[in-house]
């Protein structure tokens, strides 16, 4: 291969995918955040993050930066990845639903096609964890994680007189003390961590099954609140450094409740907290990414890193998701197949759903029967064009969401009244829209519904389209429904 060029060497090796079956099939490692915002990082030039593992994922990645979730909560977002449907097909919408045994999942896809499936951490399936469990041969789900931890690792004591943060009890403890504005690690040292534990038990399964095809996911806590972080990072990220944004004066009416009394030192120590966590994550990141190129499987692995959802720190008044503003539906994705993927940066609007179908289309995998989703390999291949629109639904406060390049709507039924924690002062008692110019303000303060009907109209009709393509139910929508009303018929959560 003398005198081939790095351009020319990188071409030749996409052949084995596009040919597909010609070689070992790619290993699959799946790697995923709770609550990390796609601002939140060095890659998406954040100048605060210390994320320089994930930065140098990204740098041999496809990094797509306009990327977005399907819901903005843990259970609907994960479900609906996992099963290449709408959280309203899959038939997850609200966060305690337990995921249906019969639904068609990415582990059994891979169990189908010979691979070995493991899961450590995280999964949201809101039932026990069990070999077998939605097509995991290794179920280490965060219920068996977290009994596994607790009965393997003894942590050593600290330092006498260490403040720890006290047990999470979100809604029970001032908003405060939840959300970690005192900054205050979790009580062990680095290596006693559960996320650190965690790490272990997946660099075990690298190692126990590296001469086989496997699909491992591997589902971190962090960031998500209290914003867990060791130790040994109590002195990381300084308050100070930190300015809370500002809401305006149309945020006022939608901040909930129980964010009124934080005070601007609490919202800097939230922040502060909040980017320990990520740096720690972010380690945890490189060990697993380091176990792999130690055992000389990064060339034959496909590697996804993304989160389940964005995540507020101040912005809109919010310390949290569950809503529609971009900074709770854009997420971080990156994914690196050296084999077949040349670096690049990709700007075209994508979502989760398109994630599944990449998946299965990237491995060789037979594709779901039903897959809301479009296969990115045009965008990997070096394509511009994504999504015209993206779609984003809470059904727990009957909300949708529907963004352009430009124009992003909000629509709210406003016959529900919220049950997650995050009532507001005078919440509407009808349908509402908003409307925002994200050309003219990213930043979404200004809602331009009443100077723009026919952009509404249109965005209305479009959001109506994706429910009436994907719902099960969308025979059953009266046919003399106005658009509206028929909004509001597929917004109702149908949960079983």
């Amino acid at each position: 291969m003398r005198g081939l060029t790095r351009r020319s060497a990188l071409g030749a090796l996409g052949a084995p995918w596009l040919a597909r079956g010609a070689v070992r099939k790619p290993n699959f490692l799946f790697l995923i955040a709770d609550d990390h915002a796609g601002y939140a990082w060095g890659a998406d030039g954040d100048r605060i993050a210390g994320t320089p593992n994930l930065d140098g994922l990204a740098r041999e990645s496809a990094r797509f930066t306009h990327h977005f979730c399907n819901s903005p909560v843990c259970t609907p977002s994960r479900q609906s990845l996992f099963t290449g449907q709408m959280p309203h097909s899959a038939g997850v919408t609200r966060l305690m639903t337990p995921l249906d045994s019969s639904k068609p999942t990415l582990a059994r896809q891979f169990k189908k096609a010979g691979y070995t499936t493991a899961v450590f951490g995280k999964m949201h399936f809101q039932t026990k964890g069990e070999p077998g469990l939605h097509g995991f041969d290794h179920c280490h789900t965060e219920d068996v994680l977290t009994g596994e931890w607790e009965q393997q690792v003894k942590p050593r004591p600290l330092p006498p007189g260490t403040r720890v943060r006290p047990p999470w009890k979100p809604f029970q403890d001032p908003a405060r003390i939840w959300l970690n504005a005192d900054k205050l690690p979790y009580g062990c040292y680095e290596r006693d961590m559960r996320a650190c534990f965690q790490v272990r038990q997946a660099e075990r399964f690298l190692e126990n099954h590296r001469r086989e095809p496997f699909a491992l996911w591997v589902s971190f806590l962090e960031p998500h609140s209290p914003y867990d972080f060791p130790y040994e990072d109590r002195e990381r990220y300084s308050p100070a450094r930190f300015t809370p944004p500002r809401p305006g004066p149309e945020d006022l009416w939608q901040i909930p409740l129980v964010f009124k009394d934080l005070t601007d030192s609490d919202k800097r120590g939230i922040a502060a907290a909040y980017y320990t966590s990520i740096q720690f994550l972010d380690r945890n990141i490189g060990r697993v990414l380091a176990k792999l190129a130690e055992f000389g499987l990064a060339g034959d692995t496909v590697v996804v890193y993304t989160a389940d959802h964005g995540y507020h720190v101040g912005q809109h008044g919010r310390f949290e998701k569950h809503c529609g503003f971009d900074e709770a539906l854009r997420v971080p994705l990156v994914i690196r197949y050296p084999r077949a993927i040349r670096p690049r940066v990709v700007s075209a609007l994508t979502e989760h759903v398109d994630l599944s179908a990449t998946i299965t289309d990237l491995c060789g995998l037979e594709p779901f029967a039903v897959s809301h989703g479009h296969s990115l390999r045009p965008l990997l291949e070096g394509g511009s064009r994504g999504r015209e629109f993206i779609f984003s639904e809470y059904l727990e406060n009957e909300e949708a969401y529907i963004r352009s390049d430009r124009w992003k709507l909000i629509y709210c039924s406003g016959k529900r009244e919220r049950q997650d924690g995050y009532r507001i002062e005078n919440p509407p008692r009808s349908r509402y829209v908003r409307l925002y110019d994200l050309r003219a303000d990213a930043g979404e303060t200004h809602d331009l519904s009443g100077e723009n009907p026919e952009v509404v109209t249109e965005l209305k009709r479009r959001m109506l389209e994706r429910f009436q393509t994907t719902h099960p139910d969308a025979a059953a929508a009266a046919s003399t429904l106005n658009v509206d009303d028929e909004l509001d018929f597929f917004l109702r959560p149908r949960d079983a």
